[in-house]
């Protein structure tokens, strides 16, 4: 028998006494064992005391020194893997992104608004970006002929020489108008938005300064400031800069101008859509003035070309030959700046447009210009058409117009012989005369357009008699008559000056070729700089000279006129054409803001027939 400690339990052989004691032993001894189990119990279940672990004290809180240098240990390799990476980011070599450069059209387009800021009179801002230039002819208006003096600075000179022509004037900022109410989202893109509205703000400034804009029985306007014949020193016998400028300057006032009238009505109801946004308040002003011009325009007792009341020497210059494609353009264009139906009527009457020559028919036949805007109307009007038929009672007219536009760019093709071309493949809108360069850049612009309204409407081509032709031989036209502007031509000259390495350096501009010295030069001591051979002082940049002859050949010559002097007229129509043919976004034309005005309503049907009568 064992103990509870495994020792063997031997109780047997003893006496009484031995017993006593050994009973007296084992009480003390269990005494014992209870107390060693008691102790032993007592360490066993004791929770084992933990080492106290070394602390850092950091003043607001103690936390442990391992986790203290765990810490430091990762901050510090972070730091030193940030280091790095920003040392090999700032050392390795790496590809830069630039923007893509612009487009040929772009670069050029850009460059024709500045020639626009070269042109301006009056009261020139600071912001005005041409160096050479400052203001001038702050006394325009005060020397009156045929009604009162007033005030009549600003507005652009029209060329080489210092006249202000209201006509070709207000045509170019129609041109101007049109180009920026179809391709905003191109001059947003090329960053010539405010640029562009600029100029086209500075023109009808002017514009509404030739006639009493709040008046609805307009009496008269001004149509002319300076003169070209009249007296023995002027704007054309003198050559001056216009800050020199100390001859007479006669404002000429007329009290008839169909012709006049319609294109100023054109040029204002056109910038009313372009500042309907950005600038209400100006748009209705612009709007109030171009109905009441028009109705000056339509005064049946006042149906004389605006030339006729001009003096026989002024008359040369700007002759108009016709006014009824002028009731027709700024009919329409009134029409889409006020949605009044009145005005489409009177652009769809069938017997105006056969006074305007609508029909077909003429040596003249689809040249734009700032004397025949038939081919301009005919188009505008054929957007209307494919875009948002009115219906009944225009539509009949409307296809007219659609057909006779087609033909138009079917005459520009180099498949049909409707006009000539020069060996480098200029075509000859005006048949060989002089300033052939204004005509073809309004071709192009027509014609690019023209694509642009049927890609739009997913046209993919049109008809020339029994042909089709797809739609992009529009633009191979525009871009094969614009690269010939641009240096594509047997001289391989731009004719736009400031383009390319080759383009005229000795241009008919009297601001351009007169050097900004401190000295002025009178009327006659001018005329050593218009006879110089040396290019001018000045780059005109932008401007785009009258062009080469038939033969392709081009004289760099200050005093051949016909060939190297620019007008706004022919620089309003390249910066149309370039912007059309811009690559600078891919946003075609803005089909929506054109209709802004005009009520959304459906198309009346035609009437029924007449009963039969047997």
């Amino acid at each position: 028998m064992y103990n509870s400690w495994g020792g063997p339990l031997e109780v047997a052989g003893m006496d009484s006494g031995a017993e006593d004691n050994q009973s007296r032993n084992l009480d003390f001894d269990r005494a014992s064992v209870r107390s060693l189990e008691e102790t032993q119990q007592s360490w066993l279940l004791e929770p084992k005391k933990q080492k106290a672990k070394p602390q850092v004290d950091l003043g607001c809180m103690t936390c442990s020194r391992k986790l203290f240098v765990t810490f430091l240990s990762v901050l510090f390799a972070a730091s030193l893997i940030v280091g790095l990476a920003i040392l090999i980011w700032k050392v390795a070599p790496r590809k830069h992104h630039h923007q893509p450069p612009l487009d040929s059209y772009t670069v050029a387009f850009q460059k024709s608004l500045l020639f626009f800021d070269a042109q301006k009179s009056g009261l020139l801002p600071p912001s005005n970006n041409i160096s050479w230039r400052g203001t001038s002819a702050m006394r325009d208006g005060s020397d009156a002929l045929g009604a009162a003096p007033t005030d009549l600075t600003g507005g652009f000179y029209d060329a080489g020489d210092n006249i202000k022509f209201g006509f070709p004037g207000a045509y170019a900022m129609t041109l101007l108008s049109w180009s920026v109410i179809e391709y905003a989202a191109k001059y947003r893109a090329a960053g010539e938005y405010d640029h562009v509205t600029n100029i086209i703000k500075w023109g009808t400034d002017y514009m509404m300064k030739t006639f009493n804009i709040s008046s609805p029985n307009v009496q008269t306007v001004f149509a002319q400031v300076g003169a070209g014949n009249e007296s023995m020193a002027n704007d054309h016998s003198c050559w001056e800069r216009p800050e020199d400028m100390d001859y007479a300057r006669p404002a000429y006032a007329v009290s008839a101008g169909p012709d006049l009238g319609g294109e100023m009505a054109a040029a204002l109801a056109a910038a009313s859509i372009v500042f309907k946004v950005s600038n209400p308040a100006y748009s209705s002003k612009l709007l109030m003035a171009a109905r009441n011009i028009f109705s000056f325009a339509r005064d049946g007792g006042k149906r004389s070309r605006f030339v006729t009341g001009l003096p026989p020497g002024e008359q040369v210059f700007y002759n108009s030959t016709g006014f009824w494609d002028e009731y027709m353009w700024g009919g329409a264009w009134l029409y889409y700046a006020t949605g009044n139906s009145t005005y489409l009527s009177l652009a769809t009457n069938p017997i105006l447009a056969a006074h305007a020559g609508a029909n077909g028919g003429g040596p003249w036949y689809g040249i734009f210009s700032w004397d025949n805007k038939l081919a301009g109307a005919q188009l505008l009007l054929t957007r209307l058409h494919i875009m948002q038929s009115p219906g009944y009672p225009y539509e009949v007219t409307l296809q007219q117009y659609w057909n006779e536009t087609s033909t138009v760019m079917c005459s520009y093709l180099p498949n049909f012989k409707a006009f000539n071309r020069t060996k480098g493949g200029l075509i000859e809108l005006n048949h060989g005369g002089g300033q052939p360069l204004q005509y073809v850049a309004a071709a192009a612009f027509l014609s690019a357009l023209y694509a642009d309204y049927l890609a739009t409407e997913e046209v993919p081509s049109y008809n020339c008699g029994p042909y089709k032709f797809p739609v992009d031989s529009l633009r191979n036209f525009s871009r094969t008559q614009i690269d010939y502007i641009l240096g594509k031509n047997p001289l391989n000259m731009s004719y736009v000056v400031g383009y390319g390495d080759k383009y005229p350096k000795q241009v008919h501009h009297r601001a351009a070729s007169i050097p900004k010295n401190g000295v002025r030069y009178g009327c006659q001591q001018g005329r050593q700089w218009l006879y110089k051979a040396a290019p001018n002082p000045h780059v005109i940049e932008g401007a785009m000279v009258g062009g080469p002859n038939k033969l392709d050949q081009y004289q760099d010559h200050r005093d051949s006129y016909g060939q190297a002097e620019p007008t706004v007229a022919g620089n309003a129509a390249l910066t149309a054409a370039l912007i059309a043919l811009s690559t600078v976004t891919s946003t075609g034309i803005d089909a929506n803001t054109m209709f802004g005005a005009i009520p959304q309503s459906t198309p009346s049907p035609p009437p029924p027939p007449a009963p039969y009568l047997p």
